[in-house]
């Protein structure tokens, strides 16, 4: 029996077996370890012999409860039949007397009982009860006396004699970062440009309208005008304070949440078809070449498993080109399943999303699919496995596998099954009752709508009119939808939904939070955008003679630039991902600009400045005159479909631009018996083809001992008197080179040809 069954059983969590077992000295892996009988038997007389000896405690609890609770009943009623007595004779006592107001000082019987009751830890203390309800009597008059005695204070206290009002001083105080600008400074201040300049001409300073004064020179010369200067941090230096400060959870704030997955795995082992079996619907027959080329975000609930419950699934690209994009999957995964194919085994990227899952130290569970193939090797793939340190249950290890089908649909309710208990082992939890933070997963432009963004949202709830700030772009939620495109008006956690209202187009990746008001997220996207500016000024303007010589040297290289637009923000990544791992020292691509949405006037005019190729990845042109100011301008633009042809043809662009490998292929040899000397044409060489043979097209190397006294090309080559195209070994002939006649008898005259080979990047 495995663990989780054995909890099931008894009504209690996977984890909290798990404790008992460990409290029973019996050590298990995981929830799906399998228990040994003499350990279920024993696990099983502990808890049945806790439920025996539990029911006869409490049982006696209960009874003597109520035994004290009949007994202090009682004598508090008899007290309280004492007090009513003694009323009653000071009422006799005082008839016909001025009826005074009589403060009933006994409390209830239900008070009394329950201040009893805490003072009464057994027994034994009942028979004191009567010494008891003294002390509660005894405080309450003591509090009575202090409370009277406060009130005669506070009407002796004299009143507060009513002091002038000073007036206040206020100092002249000018916040700011430096360096400032005079006119800046003058506008702080409230004086005029030529009054703030006429004073710095005083203190020896000569400036302009627009000069920058630094620290010292703006506080002195405010000091001239009675202004004192605060600093104001740089957005350098307050990077940290433009992100948005997050609540802390309280414990009993935290609820379940919904496991996030992801698949995994080598292109076409039927990563998104096993996610249409799970949802029900068919996406592979969409998608260009049946690889996913999005990452998509799908909720799903579980009803038909033994473990019921929600699960979140994301379905990212399967090629080598989106490590990018699945790399980023696994960062916003709660539990990953490793898809496997039975009939390929282990791919190159299977091998490679083992690593994200590691790197990303993501709870996981191995899903052989295709085992109704013929030729399915169920073993040989858990043998793979073992060689990269993922060790199966049935031997020893704590790698959960299952075998599915997307055909058979064998193995789908076991898959489920396993990641809900696997999310139940992670104790997954989120606040639904904060502002809601998230993860953009995709962004695209969409006409008529604008910019359409997928997020998850981790923690908290996204409603219809938040206000929302990703990375620099800011905005409010105008209307949202759910993976089915049906409306929504809030979203909790674990939950993807589609948010219409955002200024511009997010980058994938970028995390997503709500803001109290739509001042503060003008302020944060601002200031992060002027951090950046900053930021990239300041590399522009730090420039060494190093960084200069490095840019000559870079100039020297080719580029093959390129404009690239795609329909989601996240292909863009991924094509740029992988661009960049094109390298060459002679050749680069490199991507001058990148957006999501269709091809436009402006995409033109910048690759025709430029020089650049326009690829568009499942876009197409903004109109029908696009395409005339394409063939006007002489710009190419290219559409694709699947990310890695894009990969493929910028390759081949590169190494075209790649200078090709040239290599010298020996052709003859001939040596100079003769030379005749004709005043028109120059020397002419008498040879003797001593070996292979001289061609008239060949490039000519003349030589005399080891020294090279010329490369060139022959003018002429001559047998007897006719021109030859080449002359075989062993054979006469008259040679005339270009540009050369100093020839001797027994110079060599060595022939041959360069071939040139297309090289390929490394």
């Amino acid at each position: 029996m495995r663990v989780h069954e054995l909890a099931k059983k008894y009504g209690k969590s996977s984890k909290e077996m798990i404790d008992l077992l460990a409290k029973n000295k019996i050590d298990v892996k995981s929830h799906m370890t399998n228990l040994e009988e003499e350990q279920v038997a024993k696990i099983t007389r502990d808890l049945e012999s806790k439920k025996d000896t539990n029911k006869p405690k409490a049982e006696k609890k209960i009874k003597h409860k109520e035994e004290k609770k009949d007994k202090v009943e009682k004598k508090s009623s008899e007290v309280k039949k004492e007090d009513k007595e003694t009323l009653k004779k000071k009422k006799d006592e005082n008839k016909g007397k001025a009826k005074p107001r009589i403060e009933e000082k006994s409390p209830e019987v239900e008070k009394i009982v329950a201040e009893v009751l805490e003072m009464v830890d057994s027994e034994d203390d009942i028979e004191d009860i009567p010494v008891i309800f003294e002390k509660i009597e005894t405080k309450r008059q003591k509090a009575d006396k202090a409370k009277r005695e406060q009130q005669k204070k506070k009407q002796s206290k004299p009143e507060k004699e009513e002091k002038p009002v000073e007036k206040e001083v206020t100092e002249k105080v000018i916040r700011t970062n430096f360096p400032v600008a005079v006119k800046s400074l003058a506008t702080k201040m409230g004086r005029s440009v030529n009054e703030v300049l006429s004073k710095l001409l005083k203190l020896g300073i000569i400036a302009s309208i627009n000069q920058m004064l630094d620290e010292d020179t703006a506080a002195i010369l405010a000091e001239e005008f009675g202004f004192k200067i605060e600093e104001v941090v740089t957005l350098a230096q307050q990077k940290f304070t433009v992100d948005v400060v997050e609540e802390k959870d309280k414990l009993e704030d935290l609820k379940n949440r919904a496991p996030v997955v992801t698949f995994m795995g080598h292109v076409d082992h039927g990563k998104t078809s096993l996610l249409d079996t799970i949802r029900k619907t068919d996406v592979v027959s969409s998608e260009s070449g049946g690889i996913t080329q999005h990452i998509g975000a799908y909720e799903v609930e579980v009803t038909a498993a033994e473990h019921k419950g929600k699960i979140t699934f994301l379905d990212t690209p399967g090629h080598e080109a989106f490590t990018a994009m699945r790399a980023r999957g696994a960062n916003v995964t709660d539990i990953c399943v490793l898809v496997v194919a039975a009939d390929d085994g282990l791919m190159p990227q299977s091998i490679e999303a083992i690593s994200h899952i590691k790197a990303a130290k993501t709870a996981f569970i191995v899903a052989i699919n295709k085992i109704d193939r013929p030729n399915a090797q169920v073993e040989r793939v858990k043998n793979q496995l073992l060689q990269h340190e993922l060790v199966p249950e049935e031997f020893g290890g704590d790698t959960i596998i299952v075998g599915t089908s997307a055909v058979t649909k064998e193995g789908i309710d076991d898959l489920l099954e396993m990641i809900l208990l696997q999310a139940e082992m992670l104790e997954l939890k989120a606040n639904p009752n904060k502002k809601a933070k998230g993860v953009v997963i995709e962004s695209r432009l969409t006409q008529g709508k604008g910019a359409t963004v997928t997020v998850l949202i981790q923690n908290g709830t996204l409603k219809i009119g938040d206000f929302v700030i990703c990375g620099t772009v800011s905005g409010k939620v105008r209307a949202m939808s759910n993976y089915r495109g049906e409306k929504v008006t809030e979203a909790g956690p674990s939950v993807p939904v589609e948010v219409l209202g955002l200024s511009e187009v997010p980058n994938a990746g970028d995390a997503f939070y709500v803001v109290r008001s739509e001042k503060e997220t003008k302020f944060i996207s601002e200031a992060r955008k002027r951090l950046k500016e900053e930021t990239e000024s300041a590399a522009r303007t730090n420039i060494t003679l190093e960084d200069i010589y490095q840019q000559i040297e870079t100039d020297k290289l080719k580029d093959v630039k390129l404009i690239v637009k795609a329909d989601v923000q996240g292909s863009i990544g991924a094509i740029a991902q992988v661009i960049r791992g094109l390298k060459s020292e002679e050749v680069k691509a490199k991507i001058i600009h990148s957006a999501a949405g269709a091809i436009n006037e402006s995409d033109v005019m910048l690759a025709k400045a430029s020089n650049a190729v326009i690829i568009g990845f499942r876009v197409k042109l903004e109109s029908a005159s696009i395409a005339d100011l394409c063939k006007r301008e002489g710009v190419s633009v290219r559409f694709y479909d699947v990310i890695y042809k894009i990969v493929d043809d910028v390759k081949a662009a590169m190494e075209g631009l790649l200078e090709p490998e040239r290599e010298e292929k020996f052709l003859g040899n001939a040596e100079v018996r003769q030379v005749f000397k004709i005043s028109r044409l120059g020397a002419i060489a008498g040879c003797m083809v001593t070996s292979g043979k001289i061609q008239r097209n060949g490039r000519v190397r003349v030589k005399r001992g080891d020294s090279v006294l010329m490369e060139t090309s022959i003018a002429s080559l001559k047998k007897f008197q006719e021109e030859a195209k080449e002359i075989p070994s062993g054979a006469e002939c008259g040679i005339r080179l270009e540009n050369f006649n100093s020839f001797e008898i027994g110079d060599n005259i060595e022939v041959f040809e360069i071939e040139e080979k297309k090289r390929k990047l490394s």
